[in-house]
């Protein structure tokens, strides 16, 4: 091993260094002398004290603007899975439906958000919250007008005074009402399925969203007439799904039933119309499912425990209401039902979207389950008056948004949701008064959502004619209304059947 020898330039360098004649040394000294360190000491301290206030105060600041950001992360996050739910719905109605009719319910369920985007900026978010009087605001179009949002309470100066409570931007409360008005119209969409005009639905989209919609939200959740008398709906069991529900079962009867499925004579279910793809159906549910828990605990708009407690009712009323749906299918039919399993999961969750900030766990459990009831005799009972409803909208949303709204009056903890909540519900503290609020609240919206849309679908009817042809719905209104089709390189029915009959040695044993 080799000597290292030793570094004699760079030793005596760092001992010149380290001497006391070194000018550097001799600075350093004088530096680190007593006096210095004591000016040194109380100059830091000085600074600490002086600016102490300031940091203080820019800590409270902090504070807030953390606040806001976060509140507006959740309410954007929640906004999205609740838009989210539109590809939920186009699977679903398009599972439901037969598949000629494929790239139609597809089209209709895309197009449906785009046309609500902008029917509501312009029009509808205006009349559901801008400032006016107990049946419409007036101020606050094409979301206009005076705002410093985030302020709110007494803080807040502007336009829309019933979102004072909520202290995010003005974008983000937009945002999320948006995609709330876009679900009252989809629902529709199944309903009136296979038969309608496209480009009827296109108008009543518009319409709806822009002024049917948002008068009724008005009256519950802008400051308006209903919410004075004392109603709730947290998250819109009425307000959203009793609308939709309601404009549904107005269309599909006006429309009338798809051609053969019932005996015109009797009104008897003489040939069912099933779905062409159950696969793409369950996907759907499966994501309107994980959607609803930006649905129900989106509608906090701030980032607080009530978000947990939320989300598990949620859960459980719908994990109840699939349930109960399966049995009651099977027991009605022999056979476990899975279209109306799916329906049964989403009774449950349209059910508990009212009441799920209000209830105990074991009362969301109940609305669940009897929701999964509710929607298999809905079904049953509609098609036996002939109400054509190809995807169960009416069932599920409207019978059970009526169900949900009313299980407020019933079922509202005092101890849950607290001084700003419900009264207590008949069966928790025996007080009448919360039930028969909701129900004011349900035969009122019920009538006017019968009457605005009778005369939307009317006006329509006269404008276009609401109905396709029988030519074209025998054909299917992919290639009648849109020139295309879903599977384009699928035979059809027909060519199957003749390609299966052919004597092929291909398909014959050795």
């Amino acid at each position: 091993m080799p000597k290292i020898k030793p570094k004699i330039k760079t030793f005596q360098a760092l001992k010149l260094l380290d001497s006391n004649k070194s000018p550097r040394h001799s600075w350093q000294k004088k530096l680190l002398s007593p006096n210095w360190k004591t000016c040194i000491i109380l100059s830091i301290i000085g600074f600490i004290l002086f600016n102490s206030k300031a940091i203080a105060q820019s800590n409270e600041i902090n504070v807030v603007d953390l606040k806001v950001g976060l509140d507006t992360l959740w309410v954007v996050i929640a906004s999205v899975l609740v838009i989210f739910m539109n590809a939920g719905f186009a699977m679903l109605e398009t599972g439901f439906c037969r598949r000629k009719n494929a790239v139609n319910i597809l089209s209709k369920n895309l197009v449906v958000f785009a046309v609500s985007t902008i029917s509501f900026w312009a029009i509808g978010f205006a009349l559901m919250f801008g400032d006016g009087n107990g049946l419409w605001g007036y101020e606050g179009f094409f979301l206009t007008g005076a705002d410093n949002s985030p302020a709110t309470g007494d803080a807040y100066q502007g336009v829309y005074d019933s979102l004072n409570w909520t202290g995010v931007p003005l974008g983000a409360k937009f945002l999320f009402q948006v995609a709330f008005a876009g679900t009252a119209a989809t629902i529709v969409s199944g309903a009136v399925a296979e038969r309608i005009k496209f480009i009827n639905f296109f108008f009543f989209s518009f319409l709806l969203v822009g002024f049917g919609y948002p008068i009724v939200g008005h009256w519950i959740w802008g400051g308006g007439w209903l919410q004075n008398l004392g109603f709730y709906d947290f998250a819109g069991s009425t307000v959203v799904h009793s609308v939709g529900g309601w404009c549904a079962l107005v269309g599909s009867f006006i429309l009338g039933p798809r051609l053969g499925k019932y005996d015109e004579a009797t009104n008897q279910v003489v040939m069912p119309l099933p779905g062409h793809n159950l696969t793409i159906a369950t996907l759907g549910c499966f994501i309107l499912w994980i959607g609803w828990f930006g649905f129900n605990p989106g509608s906090t708009m701030a980032v607080n425990e009530d978000i947990a407690h939320i989300a598990v009712t949620t859960n459980l009323a719908a994990a109840c209401g699939g349930l109960t749906a399966v049995v009651t299918s099977w027991l009605l039919s022999s056979k476990p039902d899975l279209s109306l399993l799916i329906n049964g999961v989403l009774s449950g969750l349209v059910a508990i979207t009212a009441p799920c900030a209000f209830v105990n766990n074991f009362a969301a459990m109940i609305i669940g389950a009897i929701a999964g009831i509710l929607v298999v005799f809905a079904v049953y009972l509609f098609d036996s008056i002939a109400i054509d409803d190809p995807v169960g909208a009416v069932s599920v949303h409207l019978i059970n948004g009526i169900w949900g709204t009313l299980a407020v009056g019933l079922f509202a903890d005092p101890q849950i949701s607290g001084s700003d909540g419900p009264g207590g519900g008949l069966f928790v503290t025996g007080n009448f008064e919360q039930f028969q609020n909701q129900l004011i609240g349900i035969v009122a919206v019920g009538f006017m959502c019968v009457v605005f849309s009778f005369i939307f679908w009317q006006a329509l009817r006269l404008v276009f004619g609401l109905r396709v042809s029988p030519e074209d719905e025998i054909q299917g209104l992919d290639l009648s209304e849109h020139g295309m089709e879903a599977y384009s390189e699928f035979m059809d029915n027909n060519q199957a059947d003749s390609f299966l009959d052919q004597d092929d040695d291909r398909f014959s044993p050795n």
